[in-house]
């Protein structure tokens, strides 16, 4: 079997918050003819990305070919759960022209590559290509590092010393490991901070790549898919942080699931989920919330000091519940504090 029999996979992955579900939903809406899948991988246990895309199916990507994966990374549990998710797609009654696999927003995409090369699945599907999105404003920000230049310090200062955060590993791994940058959310960031941000990536790239902006996941389908990478046979080109482990570790992140009541007033949640970010280090915080008296649900995503929420759909006959996904390194993570900002 050649190649050209096999079944293309994108890998989409990128920084927290960056966008990938709205780019996927664009993909989908927009890949004409195509039949897609698509693997979601959420990082917690409560899955707001993947019930989002299920929300957006349509003809030629059905509900049943959205599968979501809540049980850690895909690139850790390749036996479990990410090989048969796999074969289960393959083997769909209408199979897939193309599948798509977002990663969890603290996924180092290379490790995921070398499980393509499994012998249950390596002769039959191939990786199209590894698109990672990189938010304009975050990278021009540091967002990615807590402080750059207190990193840049301590390499100055010995050079026996591990400077990088977690943080900057993941942001240098997907970076590394691209066929395309998307810089999202060109237009809060604007041309100055669009071309800042492509100069920090550029910096970090092994190679030199196609740094694209993008607003609103909004980008001709052309572009990004029908690469033809092959990128399991390319791995040695792309460089990590992590190159020559056998497996890696997600121990520096923590993320706890808050259950909440019923909220009176959106504005007053949102600047709770603010006061996380500023006070407890909280990089993201996502979920949905019932608010009293409204019928519908509120979708709240937060990157950072960015909070965005917004009623998205009916509860109907789903229970009302009022959940979110609360995401920080290790040690920023104290449940109790958390939940008494939330709560109030």
């Amino acid at each position: 079997m050649t190649n050209l029999t096999k079944i293309p996979v994108t890998v989409i992955t990128g920084f927290l918050g960056a966008g990938k579900t709205t780019f996927i939903r664009h993909l989908m809406e927009n890949a004409g003819s195509k039949r897609l899948a698509v693997l979601v991988n959420e990082f917690g246990t409560a899955g707001v990305d993947g019930d989002i895309l299920k929300s957006c199916a349509i003809e030629n990507c059905p509900a049943e070919n959205i599968v979501e994966l809540a049980n850690g990374c895909i690139c850790c549990t390749v036996a479990d759960d990410f090989i048969p998710t796999i074969e289960a797609l393959m083997a769909l009654p209408e199979t897939p022209d193309h599948i798509l696999i977002e990663t969890s927003g603290l996924a180092l995409p290379k490790p995921l590559l070398k499980a393509f090369d499994w012998p249950a699945i390596r002769s039959r599907i191939t990786v199209d290509g590894v698109i990672t999105l990189a938010d304009a404003e975050a990278v021009v920000s540091g967002q990615f590092a807590p402080d750059l230049e207190a990193v840049a310090a301590q390499r100055d200062a010995d050079d026996s010393l591990d400077h990088e955060t977690p943080l900057s590993e993941v942001f240098e791994d997907q970076i590394a490991c691209a066929d395309i940058v998307l810089l999202s959310k060109a237009d809060l960031a604007g041309p100055d901070g669009v071309e800042a941000a492509r100069k920090v990536i550029e910096a970090h790239a092994p190679r030199k790549l196609p740094i694209i902006p993008m607003t609103e996941g909004v980008i001709d389908p052309r572009v990004v898919l029908g690469l033809e990478a092959a990128a399991e046979d390319d791995i040695d080109a792309r460089p990590s942080h992590h190159d020559g482990h056998d497996d890696h570790e997600h121990d520096d992140f923590e993320s706890v699931v808050i259950d909440m009541g019923e909220v009176a007033d959106v504005a007053t949640l949102e600047a709770a989920v603010l006061r996380l970010a500023r006070e407890q280090k909280i990089l993201r915080v996502k979920g949905y919330i019932a608010v009293q008296d409204k019928p519908m649900r509120l979708l709240v995503q937060a990157v950072g000091e960015r909070v965005r929420s917004q009623f998205d759909r009916p509860w109907g006959d789903m229970p009302r519940r009022s959940q979110l996904v609360v995401i920080a390194e290790h040690d920023h993570v104290n449940e109790a504090a958390i939940r008494a900002v939330l709560e109030g």
